[in-house]
């Protein structure tokens, strides 16, 4: 079996990018509402911030904190697809792998995380959660995708309304 290296630092801010097993499928953003909800419930057992969030239909990319003495994003991102994954409808294809440990066929099982090393790998990774949807073509103007934290940030006057987002960042962060 493959072994995963994850690179934990206590109370280390990360980024993540989470997909659903069947990347046509637009789940996330049909129930934006119970995704909502399951992180609420998580963070409130186990508490971290949420500096920059993007979801997309199938998939969404954050930067998360954790708390100081905490390195165990796993949990979180575990507890969150479970409580997401109980309040919607069964229907998706399951594997027999998943069958056989009583697991749905919602989210693909791992996610990627990158550790944030500076203010300007943070900068850089904020960008590209903000540029995302342009990127996937949901949108022409990143403030016009609503299940983003984009909006908060020009609220808090850190980057302004008719910011463009930076094109060919995706390359540069080696994310694809």
């Amino acid at each position: 079996m493959t072994e995963y290296r994850r690179h934990r630092v206590q109370g280390g801010t990360y980024f993540f990018t989470v997909n659903l097993a069947d990347r046509s499928q637009t789940l996330l953003t049909e129930h934006i509402k119970i995704l909502r909800e399951a992180f609420r419930t998580v963070k409130q057992k186990h508490p971290f911030t949420v500096e920059a969030i993007v979801v997309l239909p199938e998939h969404l990319h954050a930067i998360w904190t954790l708390p100081e003495g905490d390195d165990d994003f796993s949990l979180r991102w575990r507890q969150i697809k479970s409580e997401y994954s109980r309040h919607i409808e069964i229907g998706e294809k399951i594997s027999h792998s998943r069958i056989r440990k009583n697991e749905r066929g919602i989210w693909q099982r791992r996610f990627w995380e990158h550790r944030i090393k500076d203010e300007n790998d943070f900068a850089r990774h904020v960008d590209y959660i903000h540029f995302n949807p342009v990127k996937h073509g949901h949108v022409t103007n990143a403030a016009d995708w609503p299940y983003s934290s984009f909006h908060r940030y020009v609220k808090r006057g850190i980057i302004p309304a008719n910011w463009g987002g930076v094109a060919g960042l995706e390359n540069d962060l080696n994310l694809e």
